[in-house]
């Protein structure tokens, strides 16, 4: 009988230890294509506002392959990708970065990373190096604005069906499907796609538009068929419906 209460004994640690590693395998979870900050909160039953101070956001944007702490827990850093604020005071642009995107790793605005660089449009480039704490970075050959280099290289250029919206129309809640705050940051060229054919989080550069991020969705917007952000209803109004050259950039 001791043999089998030691064996019981045993077999139950077993158990015990099992359970606290699938837990602690749950401690994290890796972004997918198409989540949200809200999508994940119901999914382990826990607030918006939890994530975000757990994981030390400042907005709700989250990007796929980024990890977030979903229990409470710090020891994970929760955005391995998005750097917080540190004494550098420059940053190379990588592929795919955006200046909103940069704006939030520093902790800074848009208008201020324009402004510290010179910048008059939201357009950047792979290698260029900006000024991410203000002041001027000033090293000639280190910011070049190649003047070849009038649009970004596509993987893929092709016709879509476009129209626009704005974030305050009936219904709108300003907030996109990959989490973007449109009413907090009108300034960004954000469209809606359908995923199936324009992966959510890319680079797009729109004939007429200009370089933007595909960062939401539509119920309408199936197929070929793009819907941009432009912050003012009559400018809205105004663009209509158009046939346009799209190109999904690298």
């Amino acid at each position: 009988m001791k043999k089998q209460i030691v064996a019981l004994t045993a077999f139950a640690g077993l158990l015990f230890g099992a359970a606290t590693s699938a837990s602690a395998s749950e401690d994290t979870y890796t972004i997918k294509s198409g989540d949200t900050l809200w999508s994940i909160s119901q999914k382990y039953n826990v607030t918006v506002q939890d994530l975000k101070s757990w994981n030390g956001l400042s907005s709700d944007l989250i990007f796929p392959n980024q990890k977030l702490s979903v229990e409470g827990t710090a020891s994970v850093p929760s955005a391995p990708a998005q750097p917080t604020k540190t004494e550098s005071s420059s940053y190379t642009v990588k592929s795919g970065d955006t200046l909103y995107r940069i704006a939030v790793n520093h902790g800074v605005s848009v208008a201020d990373l324009k402004g510290w660089n010179g910048l008059s449009s939201d357009l950047i480039f792979p290698n260029q190096k900006l000024a991410v704490q203000g002041g001027s970075y000033t090293t000639p050959a280190s910011n070049p604005t190649p003047p070849a280099q009038t649009s970004p290289e596509a993987v893929k250029t092709f016709q879509v069906e476009a129209t626009a919206y704005t974030a305050y129309c009936t219904g709108c809640s300003g907030i996109t499907a990959t989490g973007i705050n449109l009413r907090a940051n009108p300034h960004l060229k954000v469209i809606a796609v359908d995923p199936r054919v324009i992966p959510l989080g890319s680079r797009v550069w729109v004939e007429g538009y200009g370089e933007a991020i595909a960062g939401d969705t539509g119920g309408a917007i199936k197929g070929n068929k793009i819907d941009l952000f432009i912050p003012n209803q009559q400018q809205a109004l105004n663009w209509g419906r158009k046939t346009v050259t799209i190109k999904i950039l690298k």
